[in-house]
């Protein structure tokens, strides 16, 4: 059972690793980081992300407008392009390293110690990009939250609210931190060696011919 058990557990941390990656990646480049409806003119939704500005007409579709200088954005918005950038780079690099560790797969066949480490080292990198994935989107979500119930400014001012990119990123977070707990949870599983299973089965057979002996008139 276990050795069965133990190929799926480490192909369903590649899948959801994977999964979470691409959300990453997907998080990294979307600009509805920010949303700002405004009440005078409803037909227009602003949005901001890491990238670019763009405002949503309903029926002139979407327009967008690179930022100018990376120097003049807010604090947030520059340390999550760097954080983002690193949680994409140590995903890929995750998925390389643990996906030649997989028992599954028949290069370094005999090297099963090698191949433990790097399903360590993939799952590592997992939680780390994991982790840098989620600060950012929890830093622009808890200064976003801190402006919008800023007393000090104006209520006719509209405001910012969460957009729709948080919610991926805090998924893309929590997908790469649940693969590489998989992937760690298989090398501290015990392994049960072909020779052990062998022997159990001469036992069980032994036990079986002398039951046989034992009930014979």
């Amino acid at each position: 059972m276990a050795l069965v058990y133990q190929p799926m557990m480490q192909l369903s941390g590649i899948l959801v690793s994977l999964l979470g990656w691409v959300l990453s990646c997907l998080t990294t480049y979307l600009p509805q980081w920010k949303n700002l409806n405004l009440e005078l003119n409803e037909l227009e939704i602003w949005t901001m992300g890491l990238w670019q500005a763009c405002v949503v007409q309903e029926e002139g579709g979407m327009q967008c407008k690179d930022f100018d200088s990376f120097l003049a954005l807010p604090p947030e918005l520059r340390i999550s392009r760097i954080l983002m950038f690193f949680s994409n780079g140590s995903g890929l690099l995750g998925l390389l390293l643990s996906g030649f560790g997989l028992d599954c797969l028949k290069i370094g066949e005999g090297q099963q110690e090698q191949k433990k480490r790097l399903l360590l080292f993939g799952g590592m990198l997992f939680w780390i990009s994991g982790i840098t994935a989620i600060v950012p989107v929890s830093w622009v979500a808890h200064s976003t939250v801190q402006e919008f119930w800023d007393e000090n400014i104006p209520d006719i001012v509209p405001r910012w609210d969460f957009g729709e990119a948080l919610f991926v990123g805090w998924l893309s977070g929590f997908c790469l931190i649940l693969g590489g707990s998989l992937l760690n949870c298989t090398i501290c599983s015990t392994e049960v060696h072909p020779s052990s299973v062998h022997y159990a089965v001469a036992e069980q057979q032994d036990q079986c011919q002398r039951l046989e002996t034992e009930t014979r008139p």
